[in-house]
């Protein structure tokens, strides 16, 4: 039988021992859940070491992720690819202990933790998608039931995760989703960085989640292995509510001096309290030394083989029964599209072409997600509450609705929806979104103004570098909407998404372009991106004929409809306007602002100034292209005109001249009256260019 004090001790250890080698880290919270991790790891989770992403392993996130030399603690002992000189480099560069737990980087973790809140709430979305899975894949072939997809996923969370109002926004999600497969096991110490917490954390926890239509458990004795395995096997029996798990502990459990206290939760124990420690909790090894009984009692090798073995022999059986049910489960969770996908990307773009018709980018948005969600079941879309208005509905994707039982409502074919309602919770939703995509069967996609982008921003951070495949869909992203004002007007929004590091940022023009856009995210496999889309209506922009001249052969080409997925492209020519010479200025412009640029080079032409129009749909599409191809887009030597409803900085760096743009807040007005008040008319972007042109004379 397991010695669970020793395995708790052996955590414990760690913790102290690689935060003080590392002489930074929180060791407070890995040595107070240590029974817990205990309870959990040890008699519940099942999960293989030896292949960390098997398909229907239940999914753990440490929520609290400053606790980090828990889970490398757990990793190690448990028989991942984790070797104890990992744990030894705990905060070194490049190593696989990073400060917070990374996704990518250590075998076993399933998300990046770190700022509270948004691991709860990844597990809200990883829950979320394991049930839509089994509803979509689950069968009953008479007395034969093929439960395929059946795991759970648990959280650790504390305080400060609870504090996050993102919190509150998930957690109520997941009970009106009864979600009963989510265990929330809540490390209730009582300290935070400042002290104890309750001058400023007077919630009634237990009651809030209540409230929010969970099974609420507890409190119970946080050190007590037994009575928490208890508790988790009874919440496993939960059908038709998530469960939280109120834990009482101790912060630094085992520290004579340390334990209960902030000292004990973001700094090094120090070498004499590690010293007392030792003997408190009768460790008596040296520090990284761990006993081979040890090691025996945690490893779940041996378990998870045989866990994975008989779900595969399941699986077998279910892919005898159910062929092309098999298949296509494997192939969404490999991240794979299908194999369709690249005949409808051509198919919606030329349809877009060819109809050309004059809707706003939000509408054009809708009209190639028609095509896009009935050719890719794993579309997962929603809203913040605006769904009429960002148009992320689609005949291919009805409202995801649960029943009094907790089972996915479904239509008369037997499909479940496909569009969640997330109501006014943009944080939420982008943080459920990451937890979707992280579990795996989904490309999750949501939609809401751009201006809340900045309610979201943190979790669109996460999913860049995390990279997750998550698609945000922000309309209204200009001052082009006109009469709400100031407010809902973006100005520095399309600039700060621009500055995140592997974040994909489109400002389409029209249909065509919108239409590339969601194709090209939804190849990013390896990045989200973002989709600033217009409320007013645009009109379509020839596209012409691909250039194929000498010049820029090497660059492949750089106008026409295959040169859009390169985040910018030569939309018009001089010739285009009845001129003969070459061009002696470029307009760059994005998005509502293209057409304009489109007026101002016919302006520009009565005045014989020759320019080419460039249209930018994505900067950061366009950076990551060739030099050649960014030459002949851009060639040296002739002027640059930017022009676009927003921040100017960003412009900068492609060596313009001018920018016409806005760098204040905006004016509540009707949409033409603010286009004229801010000088977005073909005259002022002509005169611009003009000017640009007589001050290099």
């Amino acid at each position: 039988m397991a010695n669970t004090q020793q395995m708790a001790s052996a955590i414990r250890a760690l913790a102290m021992d690689a935060v003080q080698q590392a002489n930074s880290g929180h060791p407070g919270a890995p040595m107070g859940m240590a029974d817990m991790a205990v309870a959990l790891w040890g008699d519940h989770l099942r999960h293989n070491p030896k292949n960390p992403h098997w398909l229907n392993r239940d999914r753990f996130v440490l929520s609290n992720g400053h606790g980090s030399m828990l889970i490398y603690a757990l990793l190690h002992l448990t028989g991942y690819d984790l070797p104890m000189d990992e744990l030894k480099n705990f905060r070194v560069l490049h190593s696989k202990t990073a400060g917070h737990p990374e996704v990518g980087v250590t075998p076993g973790v399933e998300t990046t933790t770190g700022p509270l809140g948004q691991g709860i709430t990844n597990a809200v979305g990883m829950a979320l998608a394991e049930k839509l899975l089994a509803s979509e894949f689950n069968r009953i072939d008479g007395d034969v039931i093929h439960n395929i997809v059946d795991h759970h996923t648990y959280a650790f969370m504390g305080d400060g995760c609870l504090m996050e109002g993102i919190s509150h926004e998930a957690c109520s999600l997941a009970g009106a989703w009864k979600l009963n497969k989510l265990i929330a096991l809540y490390d209730d110490n009582g300290i935070s960085i400042d002290g104890q917490v309750a001058p400023w954390f007077a919630d009634n926890t237990p009651e809030r989640f209540k409230a929010y239509g969970w099974n609420v458990m507890g409190p119970i004795d946080g050190h007590d292995v037994a009575v928490v395995s208890n508790a988790i096997a009874s919440a496993k029996r939960s059908t038709d509510k998530p469960t939280l798990i109120v834990c009482k502990t101790s912060i630094g459990k085992g520290s004579p001096n340390r334990a209960d206290t902030a000292k004990a939760h973001g700094e090094p124990l120090g070498a004499e309290e590690i010293a007392l420690t030792r003997a408190a909790i009768h460790w008596t090894h040296a520090p990284f030394e761990m006993p081979k009984q040890v090691y025996a009692d945690w490893s779940a090798a041996a378990k998870g083989k045989l866990q994975e073995a008989e779900w595969k022999t399941a699986f077998a059986a279910y892919k005898a029964a159910h062929p092309a049910l098999a298949k296509e489960l494997l192939r969404r969770m490999a991240g794979e599209l299908p194999k369709n996908f690249a005949q409808t990307v051509v198919d919606t773009v030329i349809g877009a072409h060819t109809q050309a018709e004059t809707v706003a980018s939000r509408k054009a948005s809708q009209l190639a997600l028609e095509a896009f969600t009935a050719a890719l079941p794993e579309l997962l879309g929603g809203s913040a509450d605006l769904t009429g208005s960002n148009l992320t509905n689609t005949k291919s994707t009805p409202n995801l609705r649960f029943d009094a039982a907790g089972h996915v409502v479904k239509n008369e074919a037997g499909v479940g929806g496909r569009h969640i309602n997330y109501g006014v919770r943009e944080f939420g939703m982008a943080a459920i979104m990451n937890g979707v995509a992280l579990h795996g069967g989904f490309i999750p996609y949501g939609g809401t103004f751009l201006t809340f982008s900045d309610y979201s921003r943190n979790a669109i951070r996460m999913a860049a570098l995390m990279k997750q495949r998550i698609i945000h869909v922000f309309t209204h992203d200009s001052i082009g909407l006109g009469e709400d004002g100031p407010t809902h007007q973006s100005i520095e929004h399309a600039a700060s998404l621009r500055l995140i590091p592997n974040l994909d940022v489109w400002r389409p023009a029209d249909t065509a372009e919108t239409a590339v856009a969601w194709a090209v995210a939804l190849q990013n496999a390896n990045r989200p991106t973002a989709l600033l889309l217009s409320r007013q209506n645009l009109p379509y922009l020839p596209k012409g004929e691909a250039v194929h001249s000498k010049a820029t052969l090497a660059a492949g080409d750089i106008s026409g409809l295959d040169a859009i997925n390169k985040g910018a492209y030569v939309l018009a020519e001089p010739s285009e306007v009845g001129m003969k010479k070459k061009a002696q200025a470029i307009i760059m412009a994005t998005g509502s602002e293209v057409h304009l640029a489109m007026k101002a080079q016919a302006l520009l032409a009565e005045r014989q100034i020759a320019v080419r129009v460039v249209s930018v749909p994505s900067t950061t599409t366009f950076d990551r292209q060739s030099v050649a191809y960014k030459a002949a887009v851009l060639p040296a030597g002739v002027p640059r005109i930017a022009v676009e409803m927003g921040s100017t900085d960003g412009w900068w760096k492609y060596g313009v001249s001018a920018v016409v743009g806005i760098d204040t807040y905006g004016e509540s007005a009707p949409a033409p009256v603010l286009f004229k008040h801010f000088g977005f008319t073909p005259e002022n972007v002509a005169d611009t260019v003009q000017a640009a042109l007589q001050k290099q004379a």
